[in-house]
């Protein structure tokens, strides 16, 4: 009869604290009271809890172990940024650890806590940071570096590198206004994505910008199937006919948009036209995907590159593991225009 491994869940259980407080009194990190860590050592003693060596170094300031928050690795944004990010911490030797945190970001602490547990040396928090401020300083007493690297504004307290979602939709917006189009919808995404609502401020400033007609019932919020984008978009220019071009939101729905445009009977094309029959509808994604070439003709997009924002957070989180007292930094990359010839 084989006896049950104990384990440091199993010491946090006895001692009545935390994974992340064990493990701190084993790593000696942290701001720990003599008192708590009495009663770990006591329950380690008392449990028979044996200190593995390999996992105390990796415990240590040398693991050479980087943490990742996600809500979903399945969002092709975040699944590039982590490619990227992988690709940055194996040239300074660092091996990613990813942990996903669930679609509303509601299993970050628990996250966080079993991150610190491996001995993470820096953590990124990638999405959902907007719920996560208390990390900042859970990080701070236990000595570990806290980076952000998402799709929009993030901590102000800590490092950050995103895409300019604002300065991504005045682009578009002003890409389609300059090629004739005057009434311009938006279609897609969460009215509680901060994402969006950096983008739509950017659309709907360049719009009063150049005079141009703005309405609530030419912004719809939806999800990224598209069928339902397909269906939603034909009822769009049911009721609104004089729309022109819409603005989508992410490449799924860009795509769930072309279908439904094809079933209304609207050429997609570069420029308006007078005729309200004889419109020519274009498109415009954020992001981008391969099957966007194979629409005829093929989609255009505003994108800034994940891939490179998670080089770009492995580089900054390095800088802060070796700083940690440094300057906090906001890195924001500039969007690029892929014009494949919709718009």
């Amino acid at each position: 009869m084989s006896l049950k491994k104990i384990t440091i869940n199993d010491v946090a259980a006895e001692a009545g604290v935390s994974v992340t407080t064990v493990s701190l009194v084993l790593s000696g990190k942290g701001r720990i009271s003599p008192a708590t860590a009495d009663r770990v050592n006591q329950a380690i003693e008392t449990l028979g809890f044996v200190r593995n060596r390999s996992a105390a170094m990796l415990r240590g300031g040398g693991s050479g172990v980087v943490g990742l928050i996600v809500r979903d690795i399945c969002h092709p944004f975040y699944a590039e940024m982590t490619a990227g990010l992988s690709e940055g911490l194996e040239k300074n030797d660092k091996v990613l650890f990813l942990t996903q945190s669930g679609s509303r970001g509601q299993n970050i602490d628990r996250c966080f806590d079993s991150l610190v547990a491996q001995g993470v040396e820096g953590i990124v928090l990638g999405g959902g940071a907007e719920n996560a401020s208390h990390l900042v300083e859970k990080a701070r007493e236990q000595g570990i570096a806290l980076i952000c690297a998402s799709r929009a504004s993030s901590l102000d307290e800590t490092d950050s590198i995103r895409p300019d979602n604002l300065h991504a939709a005045k682009m578009a917006t002003e890409y389609l206004i300059k090629r004739g189009h005057h009434c311009i919808a938006w279609l897609g995404g969460s009215g509680s994505s901060l994402t969006r609502a950096e983008r739509i401020g950017g659309y709907c400033a360049t719009l009063l910008q150049y005079g141009l007609p703005f309405r609530s019932e030419w912004i719809v919020e939806c999800g990224r199937h598209q069928r339902d984008v397909a269906d939603i978009t034909e009822q769009l220019i049911h009721h609104h006919p004089t729309i022109t071009a819409i603005l989508c939101h992410n490449a799924p729905v860009a795509l769930g948009c072309y279908f439904g445009l094809q079933h209304t009977g609207r050429t997609i094309g570069k420029g308006a036209v007078d005729s309200y029959y004889g419109q020519q509808m274009a498109l415009v994604g954020f992001g981008d995907t391969p099957e966007a070439e194979l629409t005829d003709p093929p989609l255009t997009f505003i994108t800034s590159s994940a891939r490179e924002i998670g080089r770009s957070a492995a580089v900054r989180l390095i800088q802060r593991m070796a700083l940690p007292e440094g300057a906090v930094q906001n890195v924001i990359l500039p969007p690029v225009l892929i014009e494949r010839g919709s718009a």
